[in-house]
């Protein structure tokens, strides 16, 4: 800055001037100036009420203990508190019955709808259409592995599919034809091309006469001479042309040859039964669910 002076003013001037314009150089005004400091004083008060600085375990937790999770925990147990009656009423009747009670229907509906957002989404979609050939299931289709009817929903959701810690889980196994020597590469392929023709157009026309004979000594056991399949053994069905894990050629030689082994987990210890029941209801009514059999 300069300490120039010009005759015509009464502050110096930092030297720039454009267009016969003068720039002062006065000074800050003092309420602009002890509001500043005031601030720098609030900033390191606030740093050491509250959690303000990082460490390498955490950090420092401020001397008046404020948490936002103790906030979150309090605002969960009131609600909970609020809702305990019809979450008692919800964990105590029959599956079947809480489709009658309009009350305690939309109370399962909302409930279970923030379940799966919270729990189920990053697996089966915001929507709950799966992830297309991943293995993860579309649950908006009447395509059920285990049973599409609420207490099959119930029971799959509550003991989860194939997981090491749930004892009651869901469990069938897929052989590995190929990997395991039990198919040669010629009657994977012929077979491949009898699944395709069951719900749309084989690769190879000529192969599915001999891939039915290797189907109906192979596999028919567990998805049926149809190829309908056996929800009681998790077996799904070949010729509703819907695939968990694609049915292209190339995806289905891949699933014949090494088999598939998805897993889903246990949810009977991190969610309560009022929470299970909620969320299986709310998975029922998107569309896909089966009616309870006679």
């Amino acid at each position: 800055m300069s300490d120039k002076r010009d005759d015509d003013l009464d502050y110096e001037t930092t030297g720039h001037e454009w267009d016969g314009i003068k720039e002062y150089n006065k000074p800050l005004p003092r309420w602009w100036l002890w509001t500043f400091y005031a601030t720098i004083v609030w900033g390191v008060l606030y740093t050491i009420a509250y959690p303000a600085w990082p460490l390498i375990n955490g950090a420092t937790p401020g001397i008046l203990g404020f948490a936002t999770r103790s906030e979150v925990a309090e605002d969960i147990a009131r609600f909970e508190d609020a809702n305990a009656g019809i979450s008692a009423q919800l964990a105590s009747v029959e599956l079947t019955e809480i489709a009658n009670d309009p009350e305690l229907n939309q109370y399962a509906q909302n409930a279970g709808a923030a379940v799966f957002r919270t729990w189920c989404a990053q697996c089966h979609g915001s929507g709950a259409a799966g992830v297309q050939a991943s293995g993860y299931p579309n649950l908006l289709d009447d395509d059920w592995l285990w049973g599409g009817d609420i207490e099959n929903i119930h029971a799959t959701i509550a003991h989860g599919i194939r997981n090491e810690n749930d004892p009651d889980a869901r469990y069938s196994e897929m052989p590995a034809f190929g990997a395991d020597e039990l198919l040669n590469d010629y009657e994977i392929h012929q077979v491949v091309n009898y699944v395709m023709s069951l719900s749309g157009e084989p690769q190879d026309a000529s192969a599915v006469a001999a891939g039915e004979t290797v189907y109906l000594d192979n596999c028919a056991a567990c998805h049926m001479d149809d190829g309908s399949g056996d929800p009681w053994q998790g077996a799904p069905n070949l010729a509703d042309a819907i695939w968990l894990y694609g049915g292209d050629y190339d995806k289905l030689m891949e699933t014949v040859t090494y088999s598939r082994f998805g897993v889903m987990p246990s949810w009977a210890d991190r969610l309560s039964e009022a929470e299970i029941r909620a969320v299986a209801t709310y998975v029922h009514s998107l569309g896909g669910g089966e009616a309870t059999p006679e």
